[in-house]
């Protein structure tokens, strides 16, 4: 539309108004077009969203063509077997909890998403009754809110049978498995969560080479049992619970060379009253934690084995006496150990205990946590080794501990 503005000599002038943004195209249209078992592979661009899949196709943007959702819903929708999504830009969910609004939601077998970039999303990846799928190389960052307010970066609901390889997350709440046994995560990164894996009631776990860090707690698992944690890295989990790696009735696993640095608890565990099952726990590396491990419950017979304890604040704390009393220690490396290795053998010629003097104060008197590592309770401490006035608590023993493999000298 032009308006007549008249000039200083009479002439009249033409002022332009800016012309609309044109609409973007529809994707669900394009969708739509493709027969069953097909293949869209789209142009470069921007596409509007929200839209669904319902039929076996391959959906490929080729890395550059970015869907825009309406930021009332889910930006992707997949409801069908055979599917394969992507190379896709995916942003702009909605905001909603109750409705789960994620920026790919998937339900079917044989899926395959991957290489797909996903932004500004409440929930990132939502598997839904999924099974024999692969989530792979997949790049997700949630909306900017505190972690208690976003949604998961990942989310499993019912779904087995899968592999999630080689994804990025970055700022979700968790990545989460519920109801969902018989799945594999491996090196998949996380930062700046809340819970880095979060696994409830979803047995024969398998996450192997993940990383997470910034997380207020490393992998909780609870209610389930023959899992396998293996070669995962957990640093700075400080917050919410703080715990490297938390395992709550969840026997029969097994917990082998991980690495947990700089948590508040490095490995926390509770075993019920019953004992049922057996843990191993072998070749891990607990480090620069405040507690290296944290015993809550009374029973369990679990085996501690090759792992190494390295300058942990405190190295072992329990919820009260009898804590994990039952459970068998062999070949372990202590920083605290204080024997001698004559024979050179690697293990040290004397048994490695761990007691508890005035230290224990706080374990048994929770208002006294305050003061923990402080002068006058590091006194007590102290002075209470020195020269015994209460009769100490051993909390474990390990008969062969191994002794630290001496630096190889320059020639």
């Amino acid at each position: 539309m032009l308006a007549l503005l008249s000039g200083g000599a009479g002439a009249p002038v033409a002022a332009a108004v800016p012309a609309r943004p044109q609409p973007l195209p529809l994707l669900q249209p394009l969708i739509d077009a493709v027969p069953s078992g097909g293949t869209l592979r789209l142009p470069a661009g921007r596409y509007q969203g929200p839209a669904q899949i319902t039929r076996p196709m391959v959906l490929d943007g080729g890395g550059a063509a970015t869907i825009e959702g309406d930021g009332r819903s889910t930006v992707l929708v997949v409801q069908a077997d055979g599917v394969t999504v992507r190379g896709l830009h995916l942003r702009g969910s909605g905001d909603s909890q109750d409705r789960v609004d994620a920026g790919l939601e998937l339900s079917g077998a044989d899926l395959l998403a991957e290489d797909n970039t996903l932004e500004d999303v409440l929930f990132g990846l939502h598997l839904k009754g999924v099974s024999r799928s692969l989530v792979r190389g997949n790049r997700v960052t949630g909306k900017p809110l505190t972690p208690g307010m976003r949604g998961d970066a990942l989310r499993l609901w019912n779904s087995r049978h899968n592999r999630v390889e080689d994804n990025r997350f970055e700022r979700g709440r968790d990545l989460t498995l519920i109801n969902s046994p018989d799945n594999q995560l491996r090196r998949n990164h996380f930062t700046d969560g809340r819970y880095g894996l979060h696994a409830v009631f979803s047995p024969r776990l398998l996450a192997e080479g993940n990383r997470l860090s910034h997380t207020g707690t490393g992998i909780v698992v609870l209610y389930s049992p023959a899992l396998t944690l293996r070669g995962n890295q957990i640093a700075h989990a400080l917050t919410d619970g703080g715990a490297g790696i938390v395992l709550k009735d969840s026997h029969d696993s097994l917990i082998e060379g991980n690495e947990v640095l700089h948590c508040a608890v490095g490995f926390k565990l509770d075993t019920g009253v019953e004992g049922r099952g057996h843990l191993q726990v072998r070749g891990n590396h607990f480090a620069h934690n405040i507690i290296g491990m944290f015993f809550y419950g009374e029973a369990g017979q679990d085996h501690f084995s090759g792992s190494r304890y390295t300058n942990n604040l405190t190295t072992v704390a329990v919820s009260a006496p009898g804590a994990g009393a039952s459970h068998q220690w062999s070949g372990n490396d202590w920083d605290e150990y204080l024997g001698f290795d004559r024979d050179h053998d690697g293990r040290g010629d004397t048994p490695h205990d761990v007691l508890l003097f005035a230290d224990r104060i706080w374990m048994e008197t929770p208002l006294a946590t305050f003061f923990r590592a402080s002068p006058a309770l590091e006194l007590l401490d102290f002075l209470e080794r020195l020269a015994p006035f209460t009769s100490p608590y051993r909390v474990l023993r390990d008969p062969s501990p191994r002794m630290a493999a001496p630096a190889s000298s320059a020639s």
